[in-house]
């Protein structure tokens, strides 16, 4: 049976490996950007599509849970949270910051 502290830092993983393939998203920004204002208004265009902003929505998603995992990971390495029930706890807080966050960031990117 799979546990939650297991489940997570599998999630942990592959969010940062979709990170990582997100950066691509940045450097065509970029690009675009450094090539002047034709190049940056096609790539304006097409990234505000409906399905670049799910994209990108998943993606902070991605951002916010790693970093908070990474956080509750930090305090692993320095002794913390080793019971079962904190593990737990910690692990439902950075659910609950992944969801707020992602939906911060949604509500302002689409309203």
């Amino acid at each position: 049976k799979a546990q939650m502290t297991s489940a997570m830092s599998i999630f942990h993983r592959m969010t940062g490996a979709f990170l990582a393939a997100g950066i691509c998203m940045l450097v065509w920004m970029l690009l675009a950007a450094a090539s002047g204002p034709d190049a940056y208004a096609t790539f304006a265009t097409i990234s505000d599509m409906l399905v670049f902003k799910a994209i990108y929505s998943a993606w902070a998603a991605a951002l916010f849970y790693h970093m908070f995992n990474g956080v509750r990971h930090l305090l692993w390495d320095m002794g913390y949270l080793f019971k079962l029930k904190n593990a737990f706890t910690a692990g439902y807080i950075v659910l609950l910051l992944t969801l707020a966050s992602t939906g911060c960031f949604v509500w302002n990117m689409f309203f």
